[in-house]
């Protein structure tokens, strides 16, 4: 099978554009996994209309999480082209599940409507699927996309992570602390490493988004070789991943690997890359701007 992956430029370290194609020269396949910022959308379209042509199918397009540099490029996208699969995932699908970690002043019906005010680029998607007689499908754990296998989030955990989204309510009972003057002294102490040009990588890093957290993490195989797409997933999401792999015995050294969140320390560890990358000579790592 002929296989390609193709990261596009959507602007100064922020968001994923991703063309995945494959098949054979007679029939191939092009999924799409996000698409920017809204701006770059139409930059998206132009290029797949110069170097896969007009008339044809995304057989998948897949958001990998909720932020927008992510998700509202595909909106132009799916505008332009027929889809034969939405994949995504809505945080407002799951209010009964969560409803009870909010004031007791939201109801339900209350709650969908704001979240959903918060997400318009996704209730926009949402509405062009059902004009076309499409339902958005999820993707969790256990989902396969073509030549992709969804490793994370499992439907648990994304359920989990819902109340702590910036773009829904705060949660009835924060957690949130002020911060310590050692995070603080911490936090100095990193910035100055960084303009020094060491190495910060930590075993316990500041806490990336719970948004970051839900991103969607596929495994594309493709005869011998494997693929790891991680948009801005953090390390609890990159070790479910990693586990999940571990059960389907295809847990080994990928050929390429997507940094997540365009190489912010907080979304790698060491424990990460030593599950993923224990020792592999052929790896390489893809660091998207």
């Amino acid at each position: 099978m002929a296989f390609s992956v193709e990261f596009l430029p959507v602007g100064d370290s922020d968001g994923d554009a991703i063309l995945i194609q494959y098949g054979t020269e007679n029939s191939w396949y092009l999924n799409i996994v996000d698409g920017g910022y809204a701006s770059i959308g139409e930059k998206v379209v132009e290029h797949i209309h110069e170097h896969y042509g007009r008339d044809i199918n995304i057989n998948n397009m897949v958001v990998s999480h909720a932020d927008n540099d992510h998700a509202a490029g595909l909106i132009e996208v799916f505008k332009n082209f027929r889809v034969g699969t939405l994949w995504m995932n809505r945080p407002w699908l799951y209010a009964n599940e969560v409803i009870d970690q909010f004031h007791g002043n939201w109801t339900v019906e209350g709650w969908i409507k704001h979240v959903r005010g918060t997400h318009d680029y996704l209730v926009e998607l949402e509405d062009l699927a059902r004009a076309r007689g499409m339902e958005p499908q999820e993707v969790f754990q256990g989902a396969q996309i073509g030549p992709c296998y969804v490793l994370a989030p499992s439907r648990s955990r994304y359920i989990s992570l819902i109340p702590n989204l910036d773009k829904t309510p705060p949660p009835y009972k924060s957690d949130a602390t002020p911060r310590s003057i050692f995070e603080t002294a911490r936090s100095l102490l990193d910035r100055i490493k960084e303009t020094l040009q060491i190495e910060t990588l930590d075993a316990n890093p500041p806490a990336t988004s719970a948004s970051n957290e839900t991103s969607v993490v596929q495994l594309a195989v493709y005869e011998s070789h494997k693929v790891l797409l991680t948009a801005d997933a953090g390390p609890a999401a990159l070790t479910e991943a990693a586990n999940y792999a571990h059960l389907l015995g295809m847990l080994s050294a990928p050929n390429l690997v997507q940094i997540p969140h365009q190489g912010s320390r907080r979304n790698v560890t060491p424990a990460v890359l030593n599950a993923w990358c224990p020792s592999s000579d052929n790896l390489r790592l893809i660091r998207h701007f």
